[in-house]
């Protein structure tokens, strides 16, 4: 569907070659040649834009551009004028004006703008489409289990939502998530987001470990044109693009300091500046943050923000492993498989006896997200009705072996260890194999840069001569 352009112009000839011409670039245009013909057009056509002249014939264009944002206080107006000047252009923003455009005008200058302007709308609107969406994936009706460590998370998510629904301002305290890898973290953001006032607004979600540490602050906090070599647009962040609803951010423990920072003081003063600009926006978003680090330990080893720390975990929720859920595990199971059957059209399977057993029996270190992939897997691969404990791919391997990966499943010493020295020996080896290079050793170890010189001020270490 094109975008709908309301031009308010009273030189005729002027608006018939900008409407031809936007016409010609898939642009809807309406015409009107005074502020009270423009201000009746705005209300039957609801355009995404407005082209609006300064001097017009009654009333001038600032006193229009008014009555416009009172009317919608999102609409986009950019301002034209023969009669340019700073006071003038100050008056417009001031007044809600998306550009200031002098005449005479460059036809092609101007589809810039408006591009740009529209661009911005389009990104809003992908939002409201994809918080469609997710609306129907959310609510505490995607939080399923029996059992107590699920009912009190329930009923915890029920009661930050009634906080929220009679809070006195804007303001709702940040939400901290924790539990491991594949336990639900998620559903648990989006519950607190379409079960609460702010469901009619964006979600929008961010995975902190997807996007590369170089780009992040920029993908939270957006950038002015010129802000780095490749900022040859402005771009509007993720905070802006939540204003209003939520900011979710999975994976927090992988922020780098930087933004840290940054966050915070989002978090304080409830305000943005994007990179390379002048001057701070300020946003109404609530922030949910989800982790499966240990974050307090991330903070004595000087990874995390203390003071972030504190701000995020103002509300706190923790998941429980599905290893630790009991009967919900067979409740789980039954739900992913008729979720399942009914997408590859396979009503009618079910498990077997010997396959509820397996399932019950076994570890789930991979979670619920396991849980749902076994189940997925074995619906597709099963010819017959009745899927078995065979079928079943679950991985035993697994359970057992550290992180790094090995043949034997790994062993406490009996002695015990001895963290800090362990930790010394992890540096001097990557340092070793880095011949000192402190950024190269620390990309071995998975650290940053400033991380590293930390560890290495705390165990005193020196290149060997």
């Amino acid at each position: 569907m094109p975008h709908g352009i309301l031009i308010i112009e009273d030189e005729a000839t002027l608006a018939k070659n900008i409407g031809r011409y936007l016409e010609r670039n898939d642009y809807e245009v309406r015409l009107a040649a005074s502020c009270e013909d423009g201000l009746e057009q705005f209300a039957a056509f609801s355009p995404d834009l407005v082209l609006l002249d300064y001097q017009l014939p009654g009333r001038n264009g600032l006193e229009a551009l008014r009555e416009i944002r009172t009317r919608d206080p999102h609409a986009k107006v950019i301002l034209m004028t023969a009669h340019g000047s700073i006071e003038v252009a100050v008056e417009a923003m001031k007044a809600g004006a998306s550009d200031y455009l002098n005449k005479p005008l460059v036809l092609k200058e101007l589809k810039m703008l408006v591009d740009r302007a529209l661009g911005q709308e389009r990104l809003e609107g992908t939002l409201t489409y994809y918080q469609a969406r997710q609306a129907s994936k959310g609510g505490l009706d995607a939080l399923i289990g029996a059992c107590p460590a699920m009912e009190t998370l329930r009923q915890q998510v029920r009661r930050i939502v009634a906080m929220d629904s009679a809070l006195a301002d804007e303001s709702p305290p940040a939400v901290l998530i924790t539990g491991a890898t594949g336990t639900g973290k998620e559903l648990v953001a989006r519950a607190l987001h379409f079960e609460g006032p702010r469901r009619d607004r964006p979600f929008v979600e961010l995975n902190c470990a997807a996007v590369p540490e170089q780009l992040l602050e920029a993908e939270i906090f957006g950038y002015e044109r010129g802000a780095f070599t490749d900022a040859k647009a402005r771009k509007m962040g993720l905070a802006e693009a939540a204003h209003g609803g939520t900011l979710f951010l999975d994976e927090i423990g992988e922020l780098s300091q930087a933004v840290q920072v940054k966050l915070l003081r989002l978090l304080e003063e409830k305000t943005v500046r994007r990179l390379g600009a002048v001057r701070d926006r300020r946003v109404n978003i609530r922030i949910v943050a989800a982790t499966n680090r240990n974050l307090e330990e991330r903070i004595n080893r000087g990874e995390f923000r203390a003071d972030l720390y504190f701000r995020l975990r103002a509300v706190s929720l923790a998941l429980p492993a599905l290893g630790e859920r009991g009967a919900d595990i067979p409740l789980l199971a039954r739900h992913f498989l008729d979720l399942h059957a009914r997408r590859y059209r396979r009503e009618g399977v079910r498990f077997s006896p010997r396959a509820e057993a397996a399932l019950g029996a076994h570890a789930w270190p991979g979670n619920v997200r396991e849980l749902r992939n076994v189940i997925e897997q074995a619906v597709l691969l099963t010819n017959g009705p009745t899927i078995e404990a065979e079928q079943l791919s679950l991985a035993p391997g697994l359970q057992g072996i550290p992180p790094g990966g090995t043949d034997q499943p790994w062993r406490l010493p009996e002695g015990g260890l001895d963290l800090d020295a362990l930790e010394r020996d992890l540096m001097v080896q990557a340092l070793d194999r880095a011949s000192w290079n402190v950024t190269r050793a620390a990309r071995l170890l998975g650290l940053t840069r400033d991380t590293l010189r930390y560890r290495i001020d705390k165990f005193a270490l020196s290149r060997p001569r």
